[in-house]
């Protein structure tokens, strides 16, 4: 897949996103806030910015989560800790963790944070759902949590495009992950049980894509599913790419390259596990 200037955005962004998910502190943010466990955390504090929401609309944002998962979690997290606490609470785990693996972050945000926000002011919201949320709650006077802040609001934008573009390909949640990991691009037993479907669902999902000559009698992807799979890929990119349209390309690449230097440190850190259920890839260099 060719690297364009999109999925190197998002490359260089959500590593600074992850750290809510993988950093050892922030991974307890849930439980420090009397939630039940991580995956109550992860749902509450994945739509706190939406307000308190319901399941139903949660799971249909999220893309690829079963409901019953999302069903475990939403809407009882609400009954311990507001919505607009959990947004505040996020943005101070996450810029603690960032400064303490990257040295002299908080140089570095001011002039990450202007590029970020001229693409993020300039998006569109129509049916961004995520993004327009996490774009609500995005002005901060810390700038180490405004930066984390964008670039989440960058990865939603990515994240709402490729579910948009999962729906277009007639894919349901459950196969969307079973061609994603056909690919090897995530565990196959790994990405099922962290996204909550049953081996039953999963091997109905691998049935219905056999049907469609996605995959093959034995399961592997056909070349038809690596087609489609890609087109996928390169759906999303393209509708990601519209958050660059405020910047230069020149400017766009400055932005790319000073990102470089924060991510570096976190990947080098060894935060973020490789495989991931994010779908980032292990760095070539």
């Amino acid at each position: 897949m060719t690297l364009t200037r999109s999925r190197t955005l998002w490359l260089r962004t959500e590593p600074l996103h992850a750290v809510i998910y993988f950093e050892e502190r922030c991974r307890d943010l849930g439980r420090a806030l009397g939630l039940k466990g991580f995956w109550m955390g992860y749902f509450a504090a994945r739509t706190a910015p939406m307000g308190p929401v319901e399941s139903g609309p949660a799971t249909a944002a999220l893309g690829v989560f079963a409901p019953g998962m999302v069903a475990r979690a939403l809407p009882s997290a609400w009954q311990y800790v507001s919505p607009g606490r959990i947004v505040e609470e996020r943005a101070v785990y996450t810029a603690r963790a960032l400064r303490a693996l990257v040295p002299g972050i908080d140089d570095q945000a001011g002039a990450l944070c202007q590029p970020l926000a001229a693409m993020v002011d300039d998006a569109p919201s129509l049916a961004r759902p995520l993004f327009t949320a996490n774009r609500e709650v995005s002005e901060r006077t810390d700038p180490v949590q405004r930066l984390w802040q964008l670039a989440t609001c960058v990865r939603e934008f990515r994240g709402d495009a490729h579910v948009a573009a999962l729906a277009d390909h007639g894919l349901d949640a459950c196969e969307a992950l079973v061609l994603a990991a056909a690919t090897n691009r995530v565990d196959p037993d790994t990405i099922r049980h962290d996204r909550g479907w049953t081996e039953q669902e999963w091997a109905h999902a691998v049935d219905r894509l056999r049907g469609r000559g996605l995959l093959d009698g034995d399961g592997r992807i056909t070349e038809h599913g690596r087609t489609d799979r890609e087109l996928i890929e390169d759906a999303t990119d393209r509708l990601s790419a519209r958050l660059l349209r405020p910047l230069a390309a020149r400017d766009a690449d400055t932005l790319l390259a000073a990102l470089e230097r924060p991510v570096r440190h976190i990947l080098a850190a060894d935060v973020i596990t490789f495989p991931n259920p994010i779908g980032l890839p292990q760095p070539t260099s």
